[in-house]
């Protein structure tokens, strides 16, 4: 195989969700490796908007809501002036679920899939159709989570979001196949505002089941990001998980 037949490492990577948590810790570890990154969230933090500051020429930022459709365009038609192609796309804006299936009223279970599911699709549609157009190649992470793989109470809609993004991740890799390799990581709960429906009671049987002994943490779950977006693999269409051991 020659270097032309392989899919480069991202040098322009779009960060949906950056402001906080995760999608925070994925942007200051790309800006870190030197790579150019743009990030939007429904709000842009004081953390975020400082990461821009500091890579200024190779970061920027934007309060874009995932699921305007029209705002999320021309966000990336402003990345594309400013940074370059978007030929690295990270799926991580999410909403979460803190209620009992019975008690989670139409309009939540439309808007947890609108932004959960929908949202990526499209910007996903979106990246590629652009990326494919400028004749790039590619790399797409799209974050779900090991509420794909196993059953817990009170996360119903949530959990069928991650699950159907897993899915689409493995049908869109057949599709693009050497063009644009698509995968997915899926972390274990965090303690943070995503898993406070659980309840303590619950995270600590998490926890005592759990061969590392200790919940998932944004800076465990970045290096596997980067990799899928930097490194030469022939990884394609997967879920790599990153719970401690907890779904073994």
């Amino acid at each position: 195989m020659s270097a032309d037949d392989l899919v480069p490492p991202s040098s322009v990577v779009l960060v949906s969700g950056g402001s906080r948590g995760l999608g925070l810790e994925i942007v200051g570890d790309l800006l870190g490796r030197g790579v150019a990154v743009a990030a939007f969230a429904r709000t842009v933090t004081p953390e975020l908007d400082a990461l821009a500051r500091k890579h200024t020429g190779r970061a920027l930022v934007g309060p874009v809501d995932v699921t305007d459709r029209e705002a999320v365009a021309s966000f990336v038609r402003t990345v594309e002036r400013e940074l370059g192609v978007v030929d690295g796309l990270v799926n991580n804006a999410a909403v979460g679920q803190d209620s009992l299936h019975v008690h989670t009223s139409p309009d939540r279970v439309a808007s947890i899939v609108t932004t959960n599911l929908t949202a990526p699709l499209l910007l996903t549609r979106l990246v590629v159709r652009r990326l494919l157009a400028a004749g790039r190649r590619g790399r797409i992470v799209n974050v779900t989570s090991i509420c794909a793989q196993r059953g817990f109470p009170g996360l119903v809609t949530y959990a069928a979001t991650k699950g159907a993004m897993e899915a689409a991740t493995r049908a869109l890799a057949r599709e693009l196949r050497d063009r644009v390799l698509v995968n997915c990581v899926a972390p274990g709960f965090f303690a943070s505002e995503m898993s406070a429906v659980l309840g303590s009671t619950q995270l600590d049987q998490i926890v005592r089941r759990t061969p590392t002994g200790h919940l998932t943490e944004p800076d465990e779950v970045a290096p596997l990001v980067r990799m899928l977006l930097l490194e030469h693999t022939n990884v394609q269409g997967q879920v790599l998980t990153t719970d401690g051991g907890a779904s073994i």
